[in-house]
């Protein structure tokens, strides 16, 4: 929205000097100071204090970092991983206060302008209805969206679930004060309760003393789905029904539009900690985490809905309900309280808890599934609606009502992946041929044809990949009965490349006896991951629409197909404009593709938390999708810090939500217009793809020398000691190629270069504007939202890169860093002076301040613990990697870095 000149942006601008967040920054900063002076000595404060200001004064002054780095050589080894932690801690007062912050921002805007703000519901819709969007258009859409974030367990948060707990006492207190509106008693009760969080938090190790189990995995994500999430799903179904009256003046009964998944517990690739037990493990869990939930919720509206009879009339049937249950559970129906005999809907939803605590024990008078408990609450919702119960308790009742719809008793849908070499492992022993997988694909297609016309048996005593797949499909079977079949997402395939990669889950899955009703009951998902992959994709899904085996399949599921993009690896395989560019036109051929054969085509994006990932604004990457792609639909993933990040607060949870459903339905309602110079863009954007993938590939995948430059000039060999994730590090044995794209990008952004993001790009550009001129360049980067997005993506990490620091790190590759680094830095200088051509501007984030405040923040903070970082190092590789007490002060540099550039992979 455009402000004119005038009163209002001159409020607008004083709220926007961000006055309260410095007073938030330098409150937590007081405290921690405290805290360091008391826990630590008041001489840790003095030498952190001195650090920071000569890491300031080498920012402010352009200093060389020699001089600094010479400061932080002198730690004594003693003192450098309390001197990382008190680092680690401010970073962690800044995060929260920022975070905080954008919750106040948003009230901000909304009081000064009473407006509501960009991205939101009410923003969204109103700009629908200005591009001519119905209210009949708008419901008749409604059914077909679909908003799932999916979680995964990717080692790449780095922060303990106690520490994120005491984090969320600490955003509570900010929060409370965010208008600075408490008494000075109370504010120096908030005070006083900070600090014991941040005391406690110092006292408490940042790393657990073992490596995370797929258990632990699934208690930290269903930390947010059930506490987080959980809370904020009917205010988000509450708000998105609010801004539709308020834009089209009519109420609308919503249908369900938000989802969620989860991989933790159910990823098998390359991890084999995950199996048919894990599965298991983690859906009885997530069936114990809601069903408590529920529980807790019955609780306080059965003290609610107190209406007794002779004052309030009630529905016979909620009468018959209850009799109904007082017959069933004889012992329950003992101990219901005589006095509150009156009371119908108090009585009724007393025995609803008695049936939800005998589900989660399984028992047979406990409900059979959420859909019973659902029925129960809908009962009870009809007859308030009926009986002048508004305003009585069924504001209350529908936000049970929503959340049950939302997670069922299964929390969130447990998504499989396997990699497709494992399938190939289990059929080779199935068939008896050791050579299965080196067979041509056509002729894997034909003999997978014939299995499943024929349906063959398992073998009576079947080798251990075989028995380990066919154990999971009968898990699946089961679970689907026992759980609810919304508890199963989707069967995801990883590197896949033919159509006999499908076919393989569906022989697989009747040779286990998944089947219900004559059809493997799986939504087959193939994950393309590499450049190739993504470019051979539209071939491949081609095959399966034509396969018959295939289409019968797909028929008894509803003719709808998911296919899953992998951001991490393609990237990883061809630089980030490459992968981005594949992305694209994947996207294209196959909705295209799709359409044709009258297949609903849904996009899964395996979105990392960082750029080089797949990372950043999800709303901005919806808006620049090709159109007709979304069509309605947007399941992500979330990875590592992410999701504290997004997830975290639930103030930030709900605008995430918002701003991505919003994007969904302009994207699907009114997407972009075409512009006829797209045509040409694409053919610029082709050749700016193929330039940069070979320029990054001569480098990252085709130099010999550089797998070693990598492992010395990077912090790879403490990443790869993390005790975050319950995965290995790599797939299988073998370079860079078979290294899993996180610990990939997470070792090139703890050296401060971002190389994974950039390298390859500034080539690319500098060829586009020699070949098609800069006006042409200009142009498509200011029209073209796909375009224009990478060139934001790219300038961030550019802002966040440090080359000063990253040539310490260089060095530790001895004589391979006068082969490498000049290279590297001469790509570096030519992206950013590319990227400021074609954006005109004289400095990098020159649109963007708060991104700019955000990291002058933090670089401070940041540069000492990667110096410190680099002298340990060479400490530690120099002593054969065998020191305990240099190894935990590495990790401790890894988490502080992190914290601070806020990113890991």
């Amino acid at each position: 929205m455009n402000i004119p000149d005038g009163p209002l942006r001159e409020q607008l601008e004083f709220a926007d000097t961000d006055t309260l967040l410095r007073d938030d920054v330098r409150r937590l900063g007081a405290l921690v100071g405290e805290v360091l002076a008391e826990q630590g000595s008041p001489a840790l404060l003095d030498e952190v204090e001195g650090i920071r200001r000569a890491a300031i004064a080498r920012r402010e002054q352009g200093l060389p970092v020699d001089a600094l780095a010479a400061e932080m050589a002198r730690v004594p080894l003693p003192d450098a991983e309390a001197v990382v932690r008190a680092f680690s801690t401010y970073f962690g007062a800044i995060n929260l206060a920022e975070r905080v912050h954008r919750i106040r921002r948003r009230r901000d805007y909304e009081r000064i302008t009473d407006q509501p703000q960009p991205g939101g519901f009410e923003a969204v819709l109103r700009g629908l209805q200005e591009d001519g969007v119905s209210f009949e258009e708008l419901a008749a859409t409604l059914p077909r969206l679909w908003v799932e974030p999916v979680f995964t367990a990717h080692p790449t948060e780095a922060v303990r679930r106690v520490m994120l707990e005491k984090e969320r006492a600490i955003v509570e207190r900010l929060v409370d004060d965010i208008d600075r509106t408490r008494t000075p008693v109370e504010r120096r009760a908030d005070l006083a309760r900070i600090r014991l969080s941040l005391t406690a938090g110092w006292q408490t190790s940042d790393t657990p003393a073992q490596k995370p189990t797929v258990a632990d995995e699934v208690e930290h994500v269903g930390y947010y789905l059930a506490n987080t999430l959980y809370r904020v799903v009917p205010a988000y179904y509450e708000a998105f029904a609010d801004a539709v009256e308020a834009v089209y003046g009519r109420r609308i009964a919503l249908p369900q539009v938000l989802r969620f998944g989860t991989w933790v517990g159910g990823d098998m690739d390359g991890n084999p900690n995950v199996n048919a037990g894990t599965i298991r493990a983690a859906l009885d869990a997530q069936r114990v985490q809601a069903i408590a939930q529920y529980r807790a919720d019955l609780r306080a509206l059965g003290n609610m809905l107190t209406q007794s009879l002779g004052r309030a009339d009630v529905d016979p049937a909620v009468v018959a309900r209850t009799d109904d249950y007082i017959a069933r559970l004889p012992e329950a129906a003992a101990r219901l309280r005589p006095r509150l005999a009156d009371m119908p809907y108090r009585r009724l939803v007393d025995l609803m808890k008695v049936r939800l605590a005998l589900a989660a024990e399984s028992d047979a008078d406990g409900y059979a599934g959420a859909g019973e408990f659902i029925a129960d609450l809908e009962l009870i919702d009809a007859s308030l609606q009926r009986h002048r119960g508004e305003h009585a308790g069924r504001f209350a009742l529908q936000r049970v009502l929503w959340r049950a719809r939302t997670f069922g008793f299964h929390l969130a849908a447990l998504d499989l992946r396997q990699d497709s070499a494992v399938h190939d492992a289990a059929l080779a022993d199935l068939l008896g041929d050791a050579g299965w997988a080196a067979r041509e694909a056509a002729d894997r297609v034909a003999r997978l044809q014939a299995l499943l016309d024929k349906a063959a048996a398992a073998p009576s005593a079947p080798g251990e990949v075989l028995a380990s797949t066919l154990d999971v499909f009968r898990t699946v079977l089961e679970l689907r009965r026992t759980h609810g079949v919304a508890a199963i997402g989707l069967y995801i395939i990883s590197m896949s490349r033919s159509a006999a990669d499908a076919l393989a889950v569906l022989a697989l899955a009747r040779v286990a006896g998944c089947v219900e009703g004559g059809a493997v009951p799986l939504d087959i998902s193939p994950l393309f991951e590499t450049v190739d992959d993504l470019q051979a994709a539209p071939g491949v899904m081609r095959s399966l629409f034509e396969d018959p085996v295939y289409r019968r399949h797909l028929s008894a599921r509803g003719n709808e197909q998911t296919v899953m993009l992998g951001y991490s690896d393609s990237a990883k395989d061809g630089g980030l404009f490459a992968s981005r560019w594949a992305l694209q036109r994947t996207q294209v051929e196959l909705t295209e593709l799709a359409n044709r054969f009258g297949v609903r085509i849904m996009f899964f994006h395996g979105r990392g938390g960082s750029v080089s990932r797949g990372g950043g604004k999800t709303e901005r990457a919806i808006i620049a999708a090709p159109r007709g792609s979304v069509n309605g639909s947007m399941r992500v993933t979330e990875q590592g810090e992410v999701i504290h990040r997004k997830y975290g607060i639930r103030a930030l949870a709900l605008r995430n939500l918002e701003q991505t459903t919003g994007a969904v339905l302009r994207a699907t309602l009114r997407p972009r217009p075409r512009d006829a110079r797209e045509e040409k863009w694409k053919e610029i954007a082709k050749t700016l793809a193929e330039a940069s993938r070979a320029h990054y590939r001569a480098l990252v995948h085709e130099h010999p020398e550089f797998p070693d430059y990598f492992r010395a000039a990077t912090p790879v060999d403490v990443i790869e000691r993390l005790q975050i994730g319950s995965r290995p590090s790599r797939r299988r044995d073998g370079g860079i190629d078979n290294l899993r794209a996180i610990p990939w990008v997470f070792a090139w952004s703890q050296n401060r270069s971002g190389l994974t993001g950039w390298y390859g790009i500034g080539h690319a550009l500098c060829l586009g504007v020699q070949r098609y001129g800069q006006a042409a360049m200009t142009e498509m980067a200011r029209d073209w939202p796909f375009f224009a997005a990478v060139l934001d993506d790219v300038e961030m990490l550019l802002a966040k890169s440090d080359l000063a620091i990253f040539e310490r790190y260089s060095k530790l590759a001895g004589p391979l860093h006068e082969t490498f680094h000049p290279g590297i830095a001469e790509e570096f200088l030519r992206t950013c002076d590319a990227i400021l051509l074609l954006k005109d501007r004289d400095r990098i984030l020159a649109d963007d301040y708060r991104l700019r405040l955000s990291i002058r923040l933090r670089n401070p903070y940041v540069d000492p613990l990667s110096l410190l970082q680099v002298d340990l190092l060479e400490r530690w590789r120099e002593g054969g990697r065998e020191d305990a007490d240099l190894l935990r002060a590495l990790v401790s540099t890894v988490n502080g870095i992190s914290a601070g550039i806020q990113n890991t992979g």
